[in-house]
């Protein structure tokens, strides 16, 4: 049986939630530098340490629930931009392939 697509599945993810698990995964578990993870799944380093800065956080009771931490621009404080698509400065994380 081939089961090529089932392991795609684990190892390039498409939704958001999965990615960022399985980049915790690869960064927790596996040990893997957080460089390589970045690269891996289509974060910029800065952006990966920063959600592996808030889900530490998470784990020590410092705020929500594990992993499940709001991202959106409903979090952000009061006057702070939202970045959309046509904002030149948008960039969209790129994925392994793209």
């Amino acid at each position: 049986m081939d089961d090529a697509l089932c392991r795609q599945f684990f190892l390039q993810p498409q939704q958001t939630l999965q990615r960022r698990y399985e980049a915790f995964r690869a960064y927790f578990l596996d040990g893997r530098p957080l460089a390589e993870v970045a690269d891996r799944f289509g974060y910029r380093v800065s952006s990966l340490k920063s959600l592996v800065c808030r889900f530490r956080a998470a784990c020590t009771g410092a705020g929500p629930t594990p992993f499940f931490f709001r991202t959106d621009a409903a979090a952000l404080p009061a006057g702070a931009g939202r970045r959309t698509q046509t904002d030149p400065s948008h960039r969209m994380s790129r994925m392994p392939g793209s």
